[in-house]
């Protein structure tokens, strides 16, 4: 958190320490908040050395598991939520939310939404598809992969579709709800953008962008959970670039249930909002990728304008 403060003036913004596991702390956090957005969550579980009495003597305990994440924790802050009588909660899930789902992170963040609205049954659910952004862990994951390995497996071809959404899309959704909490009570928000791709699509795309050679190597799932089974001790400090359980989520579609034009005719009553409903726009990825993606170019943007790369003569660049 500690690269959030600064885009805060001073007594916008507490920083409050919390453990999962201490009910207590949990409240204190919660204590005098008119609005609790949760937006807790892992796509793996964490995990660290610990030692045990029998050989090998080292072993990797979990930490904490996609139950605990997504299920029992979003479950303890709507129970803290009703005790204290906070006026709303807003529980941000996923669009990958499936009880159906081969993937347990999926399959939890169904059982994640299902404990929330148990506990606090007026709650606010955004279920968001993936992200991307300057830091996202998805067309990066691309980049980065081609970079650090010397092949990008696409899982079973890389035909299942996904539709993301453009981060500070999400935040306009989470921001609108904030401004009146209170018509959104008890609605489901479903947020994706405007177009869908196929993985093998987006590394095209992203490698269109970055100019990388990357050997793209069409794996079957069985294949790549196996290797995910041992890279996913490798974090680098920001999580693992790949696990058992991503694999499973990238062999099914990650889209939204209905198309836009079926979400209209829903219903009033029941109905499931979308971005259309309140009034934002979602952000094409074409338009956006190439702003945080070209650094991965070698010799950045400069690379294709003449005289920077290539071309026999010296530059400089002066910052103002």
């Amino acid at each position: 958190m500690r690269h959030l403060k600064p885009n805060f003036d001073l007594g916008r913004s507490r920083f409050t320490y919390y453990s999962p596991r201490d009910r207590d702390s949990m409240a204190e956090v919660i204590a005098d908040a008119d609005i609790v957005i949760n937006m807790v969550g892992k796509y793996y579980e964490t995990k660290a050395p610990s030692t045990k009495e029998s050989f090998p003597y080292v072993y990797m305990k979990t930490n904490f598991t996609f139950e605990q994440c997504n299920v029992d924790i979003p479950r303890t802050i709507a129970e803290l939520c009703t005790e204290m009588q906070v006026d709303n909660l807003i529980h941000v899930s996923s669009l990958a939310a499936n009880p159906e789902s081969k993937s347990e992170w999926a399959r939890t963040k169904f059982e994640g939404e299902q404990a929330v609205k148990e506990a606090f049954p007026w709650a606010t659910v955004i279920r968001p598809a993936q992200l991307f952004g300057p830091e996202d862990k998805f067309l990066n994951w691309f980049a980065n992969t081609a970079w650090m390995y010397p092949a990008v497996p696409l899982v079973d071809g890389g035909h299942a579709l996904t539709q993301p959404v453009y981060a500070p899309d999400v935040a306009k959704v989470i921001t609108k709800v904030v401004d009146d909490p209170e018509k959104f009570e008890g609605r489901t928000v479903d947020v994706f953008g405007p177009s869908d791709y196929t993985y093998k699509e987006l590394a095209e795309f992203v490698y269109d962008i970055t100019g990388q050679d990357a050997a793209v190597l069409d794996m079957p799932k069985n294949v790549l959970k196996g290797i995910a089974s041992v890279l996913q001790y490798q974090s680098l400090g920001k999580g693992p670039m790949i696990t058992p359980d991503l694999v499973e989520l990238m062999t099914e579609d990650y889209v939204p249930p209905m198309t836009q034009e079926e979400y209209d005719a829903q219903p009033e009553n029941d109905k499931i909002l979308t971005m259309k409903d309140l009034g934002i726009e979602g952000h094409a990825i074409e338009k956006i990728a190439f702003n945080y993606l070209h650094r991965f170019r070698t010799g950045g943007h400069f690379q294709i304008t003449s005289g920077y790369q290539g071309q026999g003569h010296s530059s400089r660049m002066f910052g103002g």
